[in-house]
């Protein structure tokens, strides 16, 4: 494995990583960033859709101050992992299927950089439809955590047929590599105020996230391709025909997340044996990217699960 780059100047993580340069089955180059001590096992990160490993800095800074190890990826097509368009910007995947080869290689050299037992699951909305096709495909972790799982857009129910015909008709006609109705190549986080942002309620962390890619610009992405919201659409929607896997999980949902649709998570989350769900008052849709009090909040359940 080659060493990769890590911008540490913004990310504000604790020393002793190592990141690295990964390949996939069918020859996409993926980043992976370790922080390999943890008497508490190992927690694999999925970050979600425009996501980059340095912006879980402060979490895995909390996170090893538990006691795990971490393990985080760029997914393909985003971070500094190989871009699959040739718009550089362009949020794009040939197929959600893809995404489980990127699982895969790092689940490879997880094991191979012997990372410490138990695994545990923490995804982020992208990462949580990644994340559930790969307990479904038989993913091994003791534990599964979701923070706004990206199992349903939030779409306005009347123009929903029109987005998902836009979708469909967009990829088949060939406009797959366009940007997605209503986006372009804007990186959200360099250009958006903070009032408004649906992202986070906290200006602390909005302030960190936009430095960012403010520094480093090539860490992030724009919009969304046609051909990545008809692939959403598809798996989401067979995501929420099958039954739950057979694994303790917790999902944990901010009262003002708008990104997701909250209710399509909530009633998947109630079919699931040994599962409930967490509403963090204030919250919106990043996390463990709030307010220093649902932060904290959110480690203390994470820790509390994980360790029962």
């Amino acid at each position: 494995m080659k060493t990769a780059p890590f911008y540490s100047d913004v990310a504000e993580a604790p020393p002793g990583e190592q990141a690295v340069w990964l390949c996939t089955e069918d020859g996409v180059r993926l980043r992976l960033a370790i922080w390999s001590e943890g008497r508490k096992g190992t927690i694999l990160l999925f970050p979600g859709r425009t996501e980059f490993i340095e912006k879980y800095g402060r979490t895995i800074g909390a996170l090893q101050s538990l006691g795990y190890a971490v393990a985080v990826i760029d997914w393909r097509g985003q971070g500094l992992s190989d871009r699959l368009s040739a718009i550089r910007t362009l949020g794009h995947v040939a197929s959600f299927a893809d995404y489980q080869q990127d699982v895969a290689t790092m689940m490879t050299a997880v094991r191979d950089m012997g990372l410490p037992a138990p695994f545990n699951l923490l995804s982020h909305s992208m990462g949580g439809a990644i994340a559930l096709r790969a307990l479904q495909d038989g993913l091994d972790v003791a534990h599964a955590i979701f923070s706004a799982p990206m199992w349903a857009l939030s779409i306005d129910p009347m123009l929903r047929p029109v987005v998902h015909a836009v979708a469909a008709g967009g990829s088949s006609v060939g406009l797959g590599e366009e940007f997605s109705p209503g986006t372009n190549a804007d990186i959200f986080l360099a250009t958006a105020p903070f009032e408004g942002n649906g992202l986070t309620s906290s200006p602390d962390s909005w302030a960190y996230l936009a430095k960012m890619v403010r520094t480093h610009p090539g860490l992030g992405i724009g919009g969304p391709s046609v051909n990545w919201l008809h692939e959403s659409i598809v798996e989401t929607r067979a995501l929420l025909r099958m039954e739950p896997p057979k694994i303790p999980a917790m999902c944990l949902l901010g009262s003002s997340e708008t990104v997701v649709d909250k209710r399509e998570v909530l009633a998947y989350m109630e079919k699931w044996p040994d599962a409930f769900s967490v509403t963090l008052t204030g919250g919106e849709h990043e996390t463990f990217m709030e307010t220093a009090a649902i932060r904290a909040r959110a480690m203390a359940l994470l820790d509390m699960f994980y360790t029962t």
